[in-house]
């Protein structure tokens, strides 16, 4: 038996598989609103080309990223090849069962990377290569083959912007080992296609270096044309409309005669050669495209295996292929009935009650079949999951600054890295650096000009060639620790989940840190939420907290992004005042980002922190006073924590200020000219809302479910205030991120921060502008606290 009878076997039980999962998911959940035709037409159409891939072209070593409605044919060829099971498969979309969009956390098969908004899997192969480069340019790999990063892409995807962006930073370093296959079916979700995209597409891909693959007809198609008439057929369906073309093929056979016989049919070679072929037949020569040809797309793929260069496949597929509702314009939320399945059912042989078997639509010996995917080259291995050691992080790193000088948390970020950088340490080692456009103005043109800029090839700095003096000294090499970008955020965060993967996907530990403008933080949500969904591990590093870039404007302002921090799964977000406080984070962090452990949540703050994450560091550009003290092991652990008190409250405290970052000054103003006139102030430095508020809310859970002595930092830390006792909090940012404080235990709360895009002026002027100053601190208290009318208070504008 040849493999091309095996791969057309397969195809055929997957097919069948895949179009039963949703159908069955579709109607077994009465009262439950499930919409999945997506999902249907989607599987149908790249059903031969998935197929072809894991049936005979893929590596161990390749990775894939799945279309996300392509998922059940996924899950179908993983069951198949045994890695995915039947209850997970009969349970899709349901609770823990197979996942509607592949998910590399949450799913069981063998998911490379998680797919779901579109777009950014297809970036992600990009990056993905690129990282791969980084991995074997420093002789990590340990003698493992490099492998392709290939991406499933819908035509319709490829409107997402952030696949150009991804386009150009691939060209600037030299992108290898990366296909792209379009599913070229010529149809969104809500439209067809427009004429002549393909073309376009062909000519931006060109642009960028990479070699384009068409395959528009298949091996029937291309036999067609060589009979008498055969090329006028070619001329016909290469100028046919997309929206005609999917007309006539929901239409059928009977369509396509009448429609070719008027247009092309001459009474002689052309009528000759429609009217030899049955409808059933016609029909299956008409929708013969490139993408559901199997011979044409093994050919394709085994000769851009050859080389490394980068290659965009263009498919011409079916949006449906081979079901009833195929080629109709809203296929997409279409869904085979029950009477379409019970017709697909006797199609494809499936005998009633054997609908879940793995074979059930096989003609071929199941021995036969399960021996032939045995021996594919991709499932060899089996599961494709790969690991890491951890790099030791010291017991402490170094802290910049003299106790009582100015320094903000941006500078002391740029010098305990420029630090690290001076050591051959395992940490300096594992460190890689990126940023979008803003290395030197976040502050880490000290790290790049001791480890230097990472480049396959040796690029000199030609300043320092020609003598020309310079505070930067930037050599581009194969053993340099910094990715420079180009000014597009989504770039950095899919970079830094390329980066924060390579432990599972190379087999490679790095330590990922990304510097960024806070306020752009928005520009790329939703890449940074795709990295955390994947669980990729990075270090972000975002500057300047809230409107203390005050010069700049409203533009350069962040209000929200502290609830950012603080909803993102999968990310720890901290926002340091003084730079000890960020040595010991950072610290924290680098030893944070290796954690993969299982284990029950810490009982003094009821954080799972054994399962480690990503971590957010919101810093400022304003200088700061350096506190002079010892950073004693508690006071460490409470800034890991979240909060630690300046100023521990009295027995008989009136009033507390929390504050969190840069707004310091102004909190200890106020704690100073209240002590007059309340009693016991107590004055609270949070580091990280993010982490208080998750400590809490999981104490709570773990209290509903009979821990009744659970009891988290923050209520740790509030439980010696009465009840009466009043709460000011502070933050330059949206004043939600603190304002939660009051329903820890009750106290009444008067929650400042930014609310409003701001405008030009000192930081002092937007301080009262936006009543964050201490005049405002102090009014705020007095309305929370009881007692005398507080002096010092001057009217607020």
């Amino acid at each position: 038996m040849t493999k091309l009878a095996y791969l057309n076997e397969i195809e055929r039980c997957a097919s069948w598989l895949a179009a039963w999962t949703i159908h069955h998911a579709n109607h077994v959940r009465e009262g439950d609103e499930i919409k999945v035709g997506g999902h249907q037409a989607s599987s149908a159409s790249l059903s031969t080309i998935m197929t072809a891939l894991y049936g005979s072209v893929l590596r161990p070593q390749d990775r894939v990223v799945v279309k996300p409605h392509a998922a059940p044919i996924f899950h179908a060829l993983q069951y198949l090849a045994g890695n995915q099971t039947r209850e997970k498969l009969m349970n899709f979309r349901g609770y823990k069962g197979a996942q509607s969009y592949p998910s590399r956390t949450k799913d069981i098969d063998d998911v490379d990377f998680s797919t779901g908004s579109v777009g950014l899997g297809v970036a992600q192969t990009l990056f993905s290569s690129l990282v791969q480069d980084y991995v074997s340019a420093h002789g990590w790999m340990k003698g493992r083959p490099e492998g392709r990063m290939i991406s499933l892409i819908g035509d319709a995807e490829m409107d997402e912007g952030n696949i150009y962006e991804a386009l150009i930073e691939g060209w600037k370093h030299g992108l290898r080992n990366c296909w792209w296959i379009v599913d070229y079916n010529r149809q969104s979700l809500d439209a067809v296609i427009r004429e002549g995209l393909w073309q376009r597409f062909e000519q931006i891909f060109r642009n960028f270096g990479w070699d384009v693959m068409i395959l528009r007809h298949g091996a029937q198609q291309e036999a067609a044309f060589t009979e008498p008439g055969g090329e006028k057929l070619r001329e016909w369906i290469e100028r046919c409309p997309n929206q005609l073309y999917a007309v006539l093929t929901f239409q059928g056979g009977a369509a396509w005669r009448k429609r070719l016989l008027d247009e092309i049919g001459d009474q002689g070679p052309v009528a000759a050669l429609i009217e030899r072929r049955s409808d059933d037949a016609l029909q299956a020569l008409m929708t013969n495209l490139g993408g559901h040809d199997m011979p044409s797309l093994l050919e394709a793929f085994e000769a851009a295996s050859s080389h490394d260069r980068p290659v965009c496949f263009i498919c011409y597929t079916i949006k449906g292929y081979g079901l009833p509702l195929a080629g109709h314009k809203d296929n997409h939320a279409g869904q085979m009935t029950p009477a379409h399945m019970e017709g697909f059912r006797r199609q494809m042989a499936v005998k009633p009650g054997e609908e879940w078997d793995k074979w059930a639509a096989a003609t071929l010996p199941e021995a036969e079949l399960d021996a032939f995917l045995a021996k594919v080259p991709f499932f060899g291995e089996g599961r494709r999951r790969l690991s890491a050691p951890s790099v030791p992080v010291p017991a402490t790193l170094p802290l910049p600054g003299q106790p009582g000088k100015p320094l903000s948390t941006q500078m002391g970020f740029g010098q305990i890295l420029t630090d690290i950088a001076r050591e051959q340490s395992p940490l300096a080692e594992r460190i890689v650096t990126t940023s979008p456009d803003v290395t030197v103005s976040t502050n880490l043109g000290g790290w790049v000009n001791r480890r230097g800029l990472f480049a396959r090839e040796t690029m000199a700095d030609t300043f320092k060639a020609e003598r020309i003096p310079s505070t930067y000294s930037w050599e581009f090499g194969p053993k340099g620790q910094h990715l420079e970008l180009g000014i597009a955020e989504s770039n950095l965060m899919i970079m830094l989940g390329a980066l924060g993967l390579s432990h599972s996907i190379n087999g490679v530990r790095l330590l990922p840190i990304g510097t960024v403008y806070d306020p752009f933080i928005y520009r790329s949500a939703d890449q940074l939420n795709y990295a955390c969904y994947q669980d990729a591990r990075f270090m972000l590093v975002a500057t300047p907290s809230g409107v203390t870039l005050a010069p700049e404007g409203g533009a350069h302002q962040s209000i929200g992004t502290p609830l950012i921090g603080m909803a993102q799964d999968g990310l720890c977000a901290f926002e340091p005042a003084f730079v000890d406080e960020l040595s010991v984070i950072m610290r924290f962090a680098f030893d944070y980002m290796q954690r993969n452990g299982e284990g029950d949540p810490d009982e003094t703050t009821w954080l799972r922190d054994q399962t480690g994450g990503s971590v957010y560091l919101r810093l400022s550009t304003r200088p700061l006073e350096q506190p002079l003290r010892d950073m004693r092991p508690d006071l460490a652990r409470d800034i890991v924590n979240g909060a630690y008190w300046l100023r521990p409250p009295g027995p008989n405290a009136s009033v507390v200020i929390a504050y969190q970052g840069v707004v310091a000054p102004e909190a200890i103003a106020a704690t100073g000219l209240l002590a007059e006139d309340r009693r016991d102030v107590g004055l609270m430095a949070i580091t990280s809302a993010d982490r208080l508020n998750a400590g809490w809310q999981a104490a709570e859970r773990a209290r509903q479910r009979g821990m009744t002595g659970a009891l988290s930092h923050v209520e740790r830390m509030l439980a010696p205030l009465s009840r009466d006792c009043g709460i000011v909090t502070a933050i330059d940012g949206h004043p939600a991120t603190l304002a939660w404080i009051g329903g820890v235990n009750g106290h009444r709360v008067k929650a400042l921060g930014v609310e409003h895009f701001g405008q030009t002026g000192t930081i002092a002027d937007l301080y009262r502008h936006h009543g964050l100053d201490t005049n405002a601190i102090v009014h705020a208290a007095q309305a929370v606290s009881a007692g005398p009318a507080i002096r010092y208070r001057k009217a607020l504008p």
